[in-house]
Parts: C-alpha cells; structure tokens; sequence
C-alpha cells in the first residue's frame, strides 16, 4: 500500500493547540487496501488533532454510508454508519502500534500517516450482519422475501399438525402413569 500525501500531517509544522482536518472517503480509497464489502461509499471524516509539548491526541470522527447487499432479501441499499476512536501519539526509541489507542514514534518522526487508521474505523463499523430496513419494518416487497414468507407459514402449517396429538395417545401415556 502506498502513502499518499493526503492523509499524511507533518505535524513538525504545526503550532501546539488544536487542528481540525476532513477528509471525503469513497471506494477508491477501500480499492487500495483491497476491501470490497460494499459496492460505493460516501463517508465525510472529521479528526480533530491537538498538538501538544510531549505528545499528539487525534480523534476520528466518521459519518456516511455504505451501498451494501442485504444478507435477507439479496438488495442493495444505503447502510447509514458512524463511529469515533481516539489516538494518543508518544514518541520513544523504536516505532510501536502494538496498542490501537497509543502510537509510539521514534524521537526523529516528523509526519503522521492517518490512512491506516481512517481505514479501519469505518471497516469496525460496518456491522456483520446487513438486513435492509424495509425488512424491519415491512415495506420492502421482492421475491425472495415473498418465498421466505411462504416457506415460514408452511413450516409453522407443518408445526401445528405436530402438535395436534392423538388422543389415543393420550390414554396409552395415562396406562404408564397409572401404575
């Protein structure tokens, strides 16, 4: 993966306090972490960077949505997502990223790559399971929903008939308990 200009901070440059930087996320920038969860995205990211005397506090914040495939019905639709994390950035001897809430750089770094991170904060927030929103509420009208619908009164049709128990049954059990 390469490093683009865009998402590095030569924080050597900037004055101690707060900064605000925001960057626009679609697919192109998944395509090179080779990411195909979802078809398109439109995501704005906010961080909010404050530089201090010994060390750096970044927060991400996230918000947008993904175009995925339903897992129930097979459709596409808009998946809202949002999220934040918190980077705490400390300089040492060797680079460690060991930890995701504290990023050690070595005394010499002058620049920060905040494409890593951006990357996995909103891949964390798509959830795993995807059900499109007509489902929850009813409103959503295919065919493979209908056959599901379909399948489900038959089986709870097949249910029923279990249930409904000979009554002969019954008197046979009742010799066992008699005993």
């Amino acid at each position: 993966m390469k490093s683009t200009k865009e998402y590095l901070i030569p924080f050597i440059g900037l004055k101690i306090g707060k900064h605000q930087f925001e960057y626009q996320i679609n697919k192109k920038f998944f395509e090179e972490f080779g990411f195909d969860e979802f078809e398109s995205c439109d995501i704005k990211v906010n961080v909010s960077f404050e530089k201090k005397a010994t060390m750096l506090e970044l927060i991400f914040k996230q918000k947008g949505a993904v175009n995925v495939t339903c897992d129930v019905s097979g459709e596409q639709f808009d998946l809202p997502i949002k999220g934040n994390i918190k980077l705490v950035v400390q300089f040492g001897d060797v680079f460690n990223n060991d930890n995701e809430e504290l990023l050690i750089l070595p005394v010499g770094e002058h620049q920060l790559d905040l494409k890593q991170y951006i990357y996995e904060m909103i891949a964390l927030s798509i959830p795993l399971k995807r059900v499109h929103p007509g489902i929850k509420d009813g409103t959503l009208k295919t065919e493979a929903l209908d056959k599901l619908n379909e399948n489900s009164v038959k089986e709870n049709k097949e249910e029923k008939k279990e249930e409904e128990i000979d009554p002969r049954w019954d008197k046979l059990k009742q010799l066992l308990t008699d005993k």
